[in-house]
């Protein structure tokens, strides 16, 4: 396995850097301070953020997730996705690469029609519009996507749709215009052909959004929203691919995808460690900085060893996506799924254990981070599926 970066990702990382040094750290405390006086129940996004993409654009830091446009391997965009996950808000919307408008595009630029790409892939790849992707369901256990209830039917030259979803990031960003719907067009296929995707546009008649779900009590920019879908028809020229290609095209979707947020939970736990160590070389408790204390040490060690180990093991997985597949990689990307999101929870808990009740409050980004870095344990699929997955490699050759 050789992990280094080619010659146009380290051009590009360098880039990145500066641009995350001179741009996007200094406008982190601008972007909170327009959210806090507009209210977070507001989900425009912050006038500075538009700023930092249309920098960003002139620097060619665009699009780089999507190996069409960047002219990289799944590996090279791992250590930039890495980067921008220190400013998990900012950073990737501003390179355009947030999810899940990433996901999105990969499954119109891999699976759309012409039309559907002309018409909604373009926006998207230009960032003037958003998109979600509507699959977990309130009503069932969606972590078994053959559970999925709502309906897609066909009526002569439309598809009705019936059903509710939650838990769907970026329905209220108001530049949110489309949603790629996850759904049953056929119950009695078997599981796997059960599903189908259909894009539909936010504004269809019978399309209601409910209500917008906070994490943890506090609402992002983006949102996480509960859909109900009513009677919504749309032309059946929307249906993406074919009928009961549904569950191919979220595995397609989700392999890289998931690299992407365990690069971003590594960046994440990398920043949580920068910060723990200037608040232990800087603070004073009994006679001594808390960085000569043995068990902040202890702390800290152990975050660096947990943050070497599993950027290894995502970097390992992207690598193999590159030489042998999603599919062929699929249990190292269940084991990256686990590890990066838990590792990530656990350094950014010890970051805020030394900084003490600072770590609590928004002075630094540890308690939003930790709130990001739980939640991703649920997301792309709980842990308990992704061990599951592992388990059942392990045992094949023991139980055929």
């Amino acid at each position: 396995m050789d992990f280094a970066l080619s010659d146009k990702a380290q051009e590009y990382l360098a880039n990145l850097t500066d641009f995350m040094t001179t741009h996007v750290y200094p406008a982190e405390p601008v972007y909170h301070a327009w959210r806090q006086a507009k209210g977070y129940d507001n989900h425009e996004l912050p006038p500075v953020v538009e700023e930092l993409k249309s920098e960003a654009r002139s620097r060619g830091l665009w699009n780089l997730f999507l190996p069409d446009e960047s002219n990289m391997s799944v590996l090279d965009y791992a250590t930039l996705a890495e980067v921008t996950g220190r400013s998990i808000d900012l950073a990737p919307e501003a390179l355009n690469c947030a999810a899940p408008d990433t996901g999105n595009m990969e499954v119109l630029h891999m699976f759309g029609s012409p039309e559907q790409r002309d018409r909604w892939l373009k926006p998207l790849l230009s960032g003037e519009i958003r998109s979600a992707f509507a699959m977990t369901e309130p009503a069932v256990a969606s972590s078994d996507a053959t559970n999925i209830a709502t309906s897609i039917r066909l009526d002569g030259s439309e598809y009705v749709i019936n059903g509710r979803k939650w838990f769907i990031t970026g329905v209220a960003d108001p530049r949110c215009e489309i949603l790629i719907v996850m759904g049953k067009t056929d119950p009695d296929a078997p599981p796997h052909r059960q599903q189908s995707m259909i894009l539909v546009p936010m504004d269809t008649p019978g399309v209601e959004v409910v209500r917008h779900l906070p994490l943890f009590g506090y609402q992002e920019q983006h949102g996480h929203s509960e859909i109900l879908f009513t009677d919504v028809r749309v032309p059946a020229s929307n249906l993406i691919a074919e009928e009961g290609d549904g569950f191919r095209i979220a595995q397609a979707r989700l392999g890289p995808g998931r690299i992407h947020h365990c690069m971003r939970a590594i960046g994440m736990a990398e920043r949580a460690l920068e910060l723990m160590c200037t608040r232990a070389a800087n603070r004073v408790a009994f006679g001594q900085t808390l960085a000569q204390q043995g068990v902040v040490q202890q702390q800290i060690a152990e975050s660096r060893l947990a943050i070497e180990q599993a950027r290894l093991l995502t970097l390992k997985a992207a690598w193999m996506i590159d030489t042998v597949g999603v599919k062929a990689a699929a249990s190292e990307i269940s084991a990256i799924k686990v590890v990066a999101p838990r590792m990530a929870c656990e350094v950014i808990d010890r970051a805020i254990q030394v900084h003490g009740g600072m770590g609590l409050a928004d002075d630094v980004p540890l308690a939003t981070m930790y709130a990001q870095a739980r939640a991703m344990r649920i997301f792309d699929g709980p842990d308990e599926v992704h061990i599951r997955t592992v388990a059942r490699r392990e045992l094949k050759p023991y139980l055929s």
